[in-house]
């Protein structure tokens, strides 16, 4: 990508999108065009070649998260939502989205706006460092994949326990994970997120909301897990399984040390699993940057266990599926739209 970023100014107000142009001008951009809300900012990345999208976040017709979900999810674009409300930067990250204070507009401050256009390009250099991507044609890569569900059939197993590791656009994937695995799930789940503190308790609220056929709580250190319910770890603490009581983990929140910079770490659950449950253990490993949960996919293969790893053609980074598959460590690898109804044929 060249120093000069073609930009796609999203915002409601004509007298914002022209002084975010002025800003963007001045300080190296091109200016692709400017839309005034998230549906035409979709329509127009949909036909024209954009490395970043700057957004508001309230808009009529489709808001600025509704449509990062798309333009990350769907087109591998980069994508800042701005606002004046901090409270909403929880959402905005687990699009996979960064997020920005609203720089005042009160005035035309040159030295605010020229810091808010840094932020942007530290931005694109963030989501290409990750290895953001657009997503291959969905409807090939599916006809392999129904193939490849109907294959489980032979997989069937007494699983007792679902693992989910997740990082960067987790959030997103694990939402539609959860609603494909329908009512009355047979398994307790384990859920891993790489998240900021202080934004956990947010985030479960969110997945009540948007996934009400699954219920979810922040695990608590030696909780019983109940099947049918989903346990998320908290921010700053490994989520383990400690022993198990009547087929149920008993759950640990463990202060060990980061592993690789990171707590909760997804290794960390996934080898608990491994060691616990052994063969009646399916872990998914969703999208995210590093490698994260690769090692713990090895010890459940190693175990007898199962794992499926999120295709690249639907991932928001394909870091920590890659480094799986790349270590042998995916008993499947499917599209996100096709890991639900895998798991569903296995436990039921």
């Amino acid at each position: 990508m060249s120093d000069l970023l073609k930009v796609l100014i999203v915002d409601d107000s004509a007298i914002t999108r022209g002084l975010f142009e002025k800003a963007f001008v001045r300080n190296n951009f091109e200016i692709a065009a400017s839309v005034s809300n998230g549906r035409k900012a979709v329509d127009f990345c949909r036909d024209h070649n954009v490395d970043v999208v700057v957004s508001d976040y309230n808009m009529p017709e489709m808001d600025g998260i509704e449509a990062a979900k798309l333009l990350i999810g769907e087109l591998g674009i980069p994508v800042l939502i701005y606002s004046e409300d901090p409270a909403i930067k929880t959402d905005v990250l687990a699009t996979g989205a960064a997020f920005e204070k609203k720089p005042s507009l009160q005035s035309f401050d040159e030295i605010v706006f020229r810091d808010f256009t840094i932020k942007v390009r530290k931005a694109v250099d963030k989501a290409k460092s990750e290895g953001l991507s657009s997503h291959v044609n969905r409807s090939e890569r599916n006809v392999e994949s129904d193939t490849d569900i109907d294959s489980l059939l032979g997989e069937r197993a007494s699983f007792k326990v679902l693992c989910i590791g997740a990082s960067t656009g987790g959030p997103t994937a694990v939402q539609e994970v959860l609603t494909g695995l329908g009512n009355n799930f047979p398994l307790p789940v384990l859920y891993t997120q790489h998240i900021d503190i202080g934004a956990d308790e947010k985030m479960v609220r969110w997945f009540n909301q948007v996934c009400p056929n699954i219920p979810m709580s922040l695990a608590r250190d030696g909780e019983i897990a109940k099947k049918g319910h989903v346990y998320m770890a908290p921010a700053d603490k490994h989520l383990v399984i400690d022993y198990v009581k009547n087929d149920l983990p008993v759950l640990k929140l463990s202060d060990e040390p980061p592993e690789r910079f990171l707590r909760p770490a997804v290794n960390k659950l996934f080898r608990s699993a491994a060691r616990i449950y052994k063969n009646t253990c399916i872990a998914l490993l969703l999208t995210g940057m590093g490698q994260d949960g690769a090692e713990g996919c090895k010890e459940i293969i190693k175990a007898g266990g199962f794992t499926i790893c999120e295709d690249e053609s639907t991932c928001t980074v394909f870091g920590m599926p890659q480094a799986a598959i790349e270590m042998k460590a995916a008993s499947r690898v499917l599209p996100r739209d096709c890991i639900a109804r895998a798991v569903v044929k296995m436990t039921r």
